[in-house]
């Protein structure tokens, strides 16, 4: 009998003390489940993830915001190499990084290329080609350290003629993803040999549990395959690479009859790995980095759970505790913070909206909910080397504010406060004041060369939004003594970075920059039009900071943002910068982000944009862009523009727009390209439009903002928050 934690099943195995249960399940959560006006449990089900078939873009991911697994159809990672290029079946937590050995004897200043801006020489971290030796240093500075696929585990199958399965051998597929607590489900046959699977992770350790019931175990022909690969250094590391053995060591510490531990050591980097299974078995070293747990003959079912550390004394976990931990972590984040049910609309993109909510908060939940900032494509496989970037936080962070979750939000705050010495050293080495916030950075916060991202800026910021976004949540001085230091050394950059133009009396942002809107040379670029509200908005949130402490305010701060250039206007339109006027004429500023879109949508009202002028360009945008070449969160950039213009028919279709790197695929990921599977920008930013689009935003805005009034949309939601 499978064992399937859910409030179904258990409501079904003790229906006649169906109000025990109901007392039990409160007291495990801590909530008053009767109070809820949604029935979070369906809402939640009907959005559970099926998969009848094996499709390489559907493999399914468990996980606790800090550690990920992701799995084939088997409900293990059997297949890697099948999936690799698909969505890979990676093995990553938050601390697992490595370096390869430097046996040259690279300096980070090495990277370092100068750039002359308003008459002043500034020094930026980039990927340049000259002289020789320099151009090595931005490479390795790039590639190291990358994130680690930890290891794969997944099942070595024999068919009944002793060879080795493959995925076509795989047979009669149904697996299913329960998203309520945080289960897949995976059944299928082998040789007409039925295997059933359950696989969990731990809500707070990094582990995984998997239960598997099927004849084949008596039968010696399903075993489990503990498999340690090494990096590949590539700008993307699928976890497939079973090359380079001498280069790295496997062995095996401890060893028992239910248990064993194995240290794994790349380089400086050292981790542990420990096994716990029930009812008996061997584990074996078979290759140099392969390790096998046969399970004892003469049963039909074995439990397994797998723990990755990088301590020794390491514990592993039980099956049972492991799904007691995942049932007890997804139960309380389900029932907790906002939801959203449209059930009972009739226009028919409503339940593809639901969906992609719902398994957005899953996968943001599963993999970047940790204490730091989460690269592009989260815990599943390396992007950029598995590196953040943190003009993207707020992409994929903000929305925890908003659906009520600031205490996930607050994890990766924690970070900003230990990098803070990097970057206040930066904006030294540069001439400014403050800190100047990383763009490519690692868990270390050192900066990472890029000719493009050590030029931008709107990263700088979004400390000072999410520190608001906590205030705002708590309105307690705590917060404020908290985070003032950072917000005040954030605000003391921006103010010392603008031009002061003694000729036309003004504030110039640039020259020296990249607008979000990566299609512009930083010699050549000044006063974007997002980036100018930005700074205003940021400035003046720093200030009230003050205001709140009972400190006077920053005559500096106060200075910059009087004098800030306006926005620039041409034919009744914003342009992406001012030194972009050929913004609409030029083919190639058709593409990429309309990040001139943010200046009223993601960004509030400042007084800072004309509506009507701003409704102009949005038009414009919207008829003429180039949809094919944006990325993911383009669209709900789009839609909180269309929201605050007061076009919620526009802001949903912006959500749907038809276009590739909208596509939101059977599991939710959010796909862009053959590069790009996963692009976790795009849920974040989802989350964060409908968020607005429903609860509205500050003055006296009512709810439901952003949905049109065309009776087709019947909403219910609860435990969301405005967005500012």
């Amino acid at each position: 009998m499978r064992f399937h934690l859910t409030t179904n099943s258990m409501m079904s195995l003790l229906k006649p003390k169906r109000s025990i249960v109901t007392a039990f399940l409160f007291l495990l959560f801590s909530f008053n489940l009767l109070a809820q006006k949604i029935g979070r449990q369906a809402l939640v089900q009907r959005h559970n993830v099926v998969v009848n078939k094996a499709d390489t873009l559907a493999s399914l991911t468990v996980g606790n915001g800090g550690f990920a697994f992701t799995v084939d159809v088997t409900g293990l990672q059997t297949f890697p190499k099948e999936y690799s290029k698909g969505i890979p079946l990676g093995t990553q937590a938050e601390w697992g990084w490595h370096s390869f050995i430097d046996t040259v004897g690279y300096k980070r200043e090495e990277a370092l290329k100068t750039y002359n801006s308003n008459g002043r020489d500034i020094s930026y971290m980039v990927q340049w080609n000259a002289p020789e030796r320099k151009k090595a240093a931005s490479n390795w500075y790039r590639q190291n350290p990358h994130r680690l696929q930890l290891g794969n585990v997944g099942f070595e199958l024999l068919k009944k003629d002793g060879t080795m399965a493959t995925l076509e051998d795989i047979k009669d597929i149904k697996q299913e993803l329960d998203l309520w607590n945080g289960e897949i489900h995976s059944r299928f046959s082998l040789d007409n040999a039925s295997v059933d699977v359950s696989t969990f992770c731990s809500g707070d350790n990094d582990a995984i549990s998997v239960r598997i019931i099927s004849s084949l175990i008596d039968e010696g022909r399903l075993k489990i395959k503990l498999v340690f690969p090494y990096p590949t250094g590539l700008w993307t590391d699928e976890g497939t690479n079973l090359e380079s053995n001498e280069k790295h060591y496997s062995t095996v510490v401890k060893n028992s009859v239910n248990e064993a531990l194995l240290k794994h050591q790349l380089d400086s980097s050292l981790y542990y790995v420990g096994c716990n299974w029930k009812k008996g078995g061997l584990l074996t070293q078979t290759k140099p980095h392969e390790f096998i747990i046969t399970p004892v003959k003469g049963q039909s079912y074995f439990e397994c759970s797998i723990t990755f550390s990088q301590r020794k004394e390491i514990a592993p976990m039980p099956y049972f505790q492991v799904l007691y931990s995942s049932a007890g972590a997804w139960g309380k984040f389900w029932q907790s913070g906002g939801a959203i049910d449209f059930s009972g609309s009739t226009d028919k993109r409503a339940f593809e909206l639901e969906r992609r909510i719902i398994l957005s908060q899953y996968l943001m939940r599963t993999q970047e909910a940790g204490y730091y900032p989460p690269q592009e494509t989260g815990l599943t496989y390396n992007s950029w080397f598995g590196k953040p970037h943190l003009e993207m936080h707020w992409w994929h962070a903000t929305h925890y504010a908003l659906w009520g979750r600031i205490e996930l939000l607050e994890k990766s705050l924690s970070w900003y406060k230990k990098v803070f010495p990097i970057a206040k050293n930066i904006a030294k080495r540069q001439g400014f004041s403050g800190a100047r916030w990383q763009k490519m950075t690692d868990n270390t916060g050192e900066e990472t060369p890029s000719s493009i991202g050590a030029l931008l800026i709107w990263q700088q910021p979004h400390f000072i939004y999410f520190a608001e976004l906590c205030y705002r949540d708590k309105m307690n001085k705590q917060i404020l003594e908290r985070y003032k230091e950072l917000v005040f050394a954030t605000a003391d950059f921006m103010a010392s970075f603008p031009y002061y133009d003694s000729v036309t009396k003004r504030y110039i942002l640039g020259k020296g920059l990249i607008p979000a809107q990566e299609r512009f040379k930083a010699g050549d670029t000044f006063n974007p039009s997002y980036e100018l509200v930005y700074w205003k908005w940021a400035l003046s949130v720093a200030q009230q900071w003050r205001r709140r402490l009972g400190m006077p305010a920053n005559k500096k701060w106060a200075d910059v943002m009087q004098k800030l250039s306006p926005l620039p206007v041409q034919n009744n339109l914003y342009l992406a910068a001012e030194s972009a006027t050929d913004s609409y004429t030029n083919p190639e500023y058709k593409t990429d982000h309309p990040s001139v879109l943010a200046a009223l949508g993601v960004m509030p009202a400042t007084g800072q944009v004309n509506k009507t002028i701003m409704q102009n360009t949005f038009n414009w945008v919207w008829k003429n862009w180039s949809w094919n070449d944006t990325w993911g969160w383009d669209f709900p950039m789009t839609a909180m523009t269309a929201t605050r213009l007061g076009l919620p028919e526009k802001a949903i279709d912006a959500l749907l727009m038809p276009v590739q790197t909208n596509t939101y695929l059977a599991n939710g990921h959010n796909y862009q390209d053959e590069r790009l599977r996963v692009y976790m920008p795009g849920n974040g930013g989802l989350l964060t439009a409908i968020a607005m689009m429903v609860a509205g935003y500050d003055g006296n805005i009512p709810t439901l903002p952003g949905i049109p009034k065309n009776g087709k949309w019947k909403v219910k939601w609860e435990g969301l928050k405005k967005m500012p």
